[in-house]
Parts: structure tokens; C-alpha cells; sequence
């Protein structure tokens, strides 16, 4: 049995930062200041109290050299993709739509990482990760409170490259679909976008199109329509989609003008049903955890070695319900299409009557990695709470690295103290 590597000085300092750091590094007032000036003054104030932990006061602590190893992750699993085999074996479990590709990559890939003893283990890929907008805005309202904490913010003093590396990546989208020159509108769509959580963020978003000179709207996108030459969003033609739905497929039929568009290449469509078959459905972690599959391929040594921190993953099925009951407490159970945490289950916490609705199919079940802790300090009294790390992505290149700070199975910014958190590497 291969013995598990001793922490290098640089994951004890971030471990003992986790732990023993109660520094309050967040301006809150800044941040708020920089929401309302950011968002065109449409954030306001009712929607930053409605939701008092969305943002954390902590950072997190993570090492050079995790970082390193979950950037090793993405690029391998990124290369991967690319591979005629593995393509041909998604194309296999995904709907027709996804084989439909105009040429863009997705914006805002987000990559999920525990961290374990044993390194970092990736537990999700989501190619419409939320809260990169809002981390940008959080990344430069940090303040240091003293010599240690500002040496950290200068090692990670990159807050004003956030808007340039965001635009390049939309821009970079626009000419890989063939287009020229830039949009003329773009539309930020979700479904009842004013009732999401995270609606500040497209408030954001639509105010960074236009410091850009692209007019941005937001809009739900039952209410788009097509003329068949046109995407219309309130009447006026749309060139580009930033797309928010969690119908990855656009299947519902309330998304019919956007599908037909986006299949027509009218409009361009970032990210796209194509990406998240490719990436997303939880489903393809069986096959990114299958080394000996992976080697069969060609993967070379450190490619395989990088993808060894993708937790070993594999569908449910009545015939395997047996044993996979039997390991429940060591696993996750996930549903392969899920997003949000929604419907997630940890195997020790399973009653026979969710096991029962698992086992009729559409799940998979991951091996259980749990989260690390970040320690804060709530009125006066010091608190565990579990953190999860995200890495915002674009061609395997990072643009953001952020943190979660939650209670419960799953990350729900309804915890004080919780939400989401500046990352420092150390």
C-alpha cells in the first residue's frame, strides 16, 4: 500500500491558516459600494440584505502546490476531451443537440475540488458556473489587517486582470463561432432570471457587457423569440447568448425559439449543450476515473497521475444496488444530470426509501472525499465550517479560484458565517 506523502511547508502554513487564522479581511461596506457601482446602481440594498451570506468575511488558505495539482486536473481532463474515443463514447449517452458544434468553448468552466489528505479530489465539473462575477467584485474588497495578511494579498494581487481576462474569453467565443468584430447585444438568459439567487450576479454581468460597448440585457428565456433569421430578446436581435439555464439541452419546451435558434446558428450560444455532454453530466466521471481505460487510450504518466484526483465514480443500476448498498457509507450518490446540489446524497445518510427511488436509475456513485474545514469566528465564538474550492476556467487556462464556506451535505449560502471566499495561495 503506497503511504500518503507528508503535507510540504507550504499546505502545513495553509492548513494552519485554515485552522488558526481569525483575520476579518472582507471591507464590507467597499464590496457593497462596489456592487452598486458595478451593477449600474440596479443592485440595491434590498437585494444585498436579502442575501447576508452570500459572501464570507474569511478567506481561504490553499497552497501553491495544490494549486498546481488541480490545474495539472483540468488541462488533463481538458486534453482528454479532446480524444476521438472519448468523444465517441459521450456522443454515445448524449442527446442529438449535443452533437451540434459552432465552434465555441464555454465560458466560465468551473472545476470542484475537496481537499484530502491525499491531495485535492475533484467532485464535479459545471459548465455554467455561477459566482465568478461576484468573486471578481469580492477579490477587490479585501483588506489586510496585518503584516502576514497583506504579504498574502500582494502574492495574489491580480483583481484588475479579472475584466480583461472575462471579456477576452467572450470575445475569444464570438470569433471561434465565426463571427467578426464584436456583438452588438447580448442577452444573459436563465429562467426567471429576478427570482434566482444569484440575480446580483447578472446585474454584474449585464454592466460588464457595457463597459465593453455591447448592450447587454437580461432576460428569461421563455420570453425569447425567432423569426428564423433573428434570436429577438424584447424585440431587438441578439448576437450573443451568455447562457445560465439548467436545461442543459434546452429541451423544455418553453426554450423552443432559443433552441431553434442556436441550431440554425443564429445566435451564438455560450456555453452550449455540446460543452456540458462533453463536460458536465456527472456520468462522464466514470470514464475520467477509469485508469485503466484511460491507459488503454495513450494517456501518458503525469496526464494519469493528474487524473487520479478525479474521485472514482460509477452508475447505479438494480444489479449493483446489492454491493453499492453495502459500501453506502463510503459513497455519494448523485443524480447524473443534477446541478446545485440538488437531490445529492451522502451514502451514510441514505433512509431505504431514497435508496429505493436511487436504484431506479439516472444516478451515479462517487467515492466520498470529504471537505476540508476553514475555522471562523462568529461572536466571539469559533466555528468549523466546510469549504469546497472552484476553479473558473477558460481553455484550461484558470481565471478565478474561489472557495465555498457551508454546513449541510451541500453548498447553500444560508450559513453565517458561510459563502463565498476569497482564495489566497501561500
Amino acid at each position: 500500500m503506497t503511504s500518503t506523502p507528508p503535507p510540504s511547508f507550504a499546505e502545513s502554513v495553509a492548513e494552519a491558516l485554515n485552522k488558526g487564522c481569525f483575520c476579518i479581511t472582507l471591507d464590507r461596506p467597499a464590496l457593497h459600494d462596489a456592487l452598486l457601482r458595478d451593477s449600474g446602481k440596479t443592485i440595491n440594498q434590498e437585494l444585498i440584505d436579502a442575501r447576508p451570506n452570500l459572501f464570507s468575511n474569511a478567506p481561504m488558505f490553499l497552497s501553491s502546490d495544490l494549486l498546481s495539482q488541480m490545474l495539472a486536473t483540468v488541462k488533463a481532463i481538458e486534453a482528454v476531451a479532446r480524444l476521438p474515443q472519448y468523444q465517441a463514447q459521450i456522443a454515445a449517452q448524449s442527446p442529438s443537440i449535443a452533437r451540434h458544434q459552432f465552434g465555441p468553448l464555454g465560458v466560465f468552466m468551473g472545476y470542484d475540488f475537496h481537499l484530502s489528505a491525499k491531495g485535492p479530489r475533484l467532485i464535479e465539473i459545471n459548465t455554467n458556473a455561477g459566482g465568478a462575477f461576484l468573486n471578481a467584485a469580492l477579490a477587490n474588497a479585501q483588506r489586510a489587517c496585518c503584516m502576514e495578511m497583506e504579504f498574502c494579498m500582494n502574492l495574489n494581487d491580480d483583481a484588475d486582470k479579472f475584466d480583461t481576462a472575462f471579456w477576452n474569453m467572450f470575445l475569444n467565443e464570438w470569433h471561434l463561432a465565426g463571427r467578426t468584430g464584436t456583438p452588438i447585444r447580448v442577452a444573459i438568459v436563465d429562467e426567471k432570471p429576478e427570482e434566482q439567487y444569484l440575480y446580483p450576479e447578472f446585474q454584474l454581468a449585464r454592466d460588464f457587457f457595457e463597459r465593453h460597448a455591447v448592450e447587454a440585457v437580461i432576460v428569461d428565456a421563455a420570453a425569447l423569440e425567432y423569426d428564423d433569421k433573428k434570436l429577438l430578446a424584447n424585440g431587438n436581435p441578439v448576437d450573443m447568448i451568455y447562457n445560465r439555464l439548467v436545461d442543459f439541452a434546452l429541451d423544455d419546451s418553453a426554450h423552443a425559439a432559443l433552441r431553434h435558434a442556436y441550431l440554425d446558428n443564429a445566435v451564438v450560444l455560450t456555453p452550449h449543450p455540446g460543452v456540458h455532454a462533453l463536460f458536465a453530466d456527472k456520468r462522464n466521471l466514470i470514464v475520467l476515473s477509469d485508469s485503466d481505460m484511460l491507459a488503454s487510450w495513450g494517456i501518458d504518466e503525469s496526464s494519469l497521475k493528474a487524473l487520479g484526483n478525479v474521485l472514482k465514480t460509477e452508475v447505479v443500476t438494480q444489479e449493483k444496488a446489492g454491493q453499492l448498498w453495502a459500501r453506502r457509507k463510503q459513497l455519494f450518490f448523485k443524480p447524473a444530470a443534477g446541478y446545485g446540489g440538488k437531490a445529492v446524497y451522502r451514502g451514510d445518510k441514505l433512509t431505504r426509501g431514497t435508496w429505493e427511488e436511487i436504484v431506479k436509475g439516472g444516478y451515479v456513485a462517487q467515492e466520498f472525499a470529504p471537505p476540508s474545514e476553514r475555522m471562523i469566528e462568529i461572536d466571539g465564538s469559533k466555528e468549523a465550517r466546510k469549504a469546497d474550492i472552484r476553479l473558473y476556467t477558460y481553455d484550461g487556462t484558470i481565471l478565478l479560484t474561489a472557495a465555498r464556506l457551508y454546513q449541510g451535505q451541500t453548498t447553500n449560502f444560508r450559513t453565517p458565517g458561510g459563502g463565498f471566499a476569497p482564495v489566497f495561495s501561500v
